[in-house]
């Protein structure tokens, strides 16, 4: 699998663009804003025809380009139904001065353990409600890859206070879905740089058990 990454809008989201065997492709939160970002990525589209739009969550900087696409190349574009009202929300407001994103695109829903073939992988849906209440992340476990959108961050993990965010949700999608991963899984997240499931397992400060005494008896009678 080839992976490209474009970094889009002012809020610097990743669109992942996962090329497959044969050099079609899926594309991964179309993020692009202006002119010149959807040129960038039509330019790696018309090269590696695209099959499917994967969106991580319905937050406004990770669909800009989403109705685009799906005009464009008469793709279907994946969601959470969990997601829908977030979606409507971001789709009648403006943030950070950024325009009203174009939220006009069908939505194909998915759920937990959902498998989609395309451009010859194969996708595992992983729901990880938290930054937002239809977040999920993309498997594709024989090429050791995982699109975590912003549920994961290389040494951090999204924000939960947006509207319709639980950050003890998140807490829980991290914890007990995505740590239980194999740790030579590439983490290709929503923003930022790629990491690993081992490197946040091991590394990430927000995933550690703060306020909470080490279980080390010697240590704990020191300590009343």
């Amino acid at each position: 699998m080839e992976i490209f990454r474009f970094v889009f809008n002012p809020l610097e989201e990743n669109t992942w663009v996962a090329c497959g065997p044969d050099g079609r492709s899926v594309v991964i939160d179309p993020g692009c804003i202006a002119d010149v970002e959807s040129g960038r990525l039509r330019a790696c589209l018309d090269e590696h025809k695209p099959e499917a739009v994967l969106l991580t969550h319905g937050h406004f900087d990770h669909v800009f380009g989403a109705a685009w696409v799906q005009r464009t190349w008469g793709i279907p574009v994946y969601m959470s139904p969990d997601d829908r009202k977030t979606l409507e929300y971001f789709g009648r407001i403006s943030r950070f001065g950024l325009p009203v994103p174009d939220c006009s695109f069908e939505t194909t829903d998915i759920a937990d353990g959902f498998k989609l073939a395309a451009a010859g992988l194969e996708f595992k849906v992983i729901t990880t409600p938290g930054h937002s209440p239809g977040s999920v992340c993309w498997l594709e476990e024989g090429e050791r890859a995982l699109f975590s959108g912003d549920t994961l961050f290389a040494g951090a993990i999204g924000r939960s206070d947006l509207i319709y965010g639980d950050y003890d949700d998140e807490i829980r999608s991290i914890m007990n879905k995505l740590m239980a991963l194999p740790g030579d899984i590439a983490v290709y997240p929503g923003h930022g740089p790629a990491t690993s499931i081992s490197d946040e397992r091991t590394g990430n400060p927000f995933l550690e058990p703060f306020n909470e005494r080490e279980e080390i008896p010697e240590l704990n009678d020191i300590l009343k």
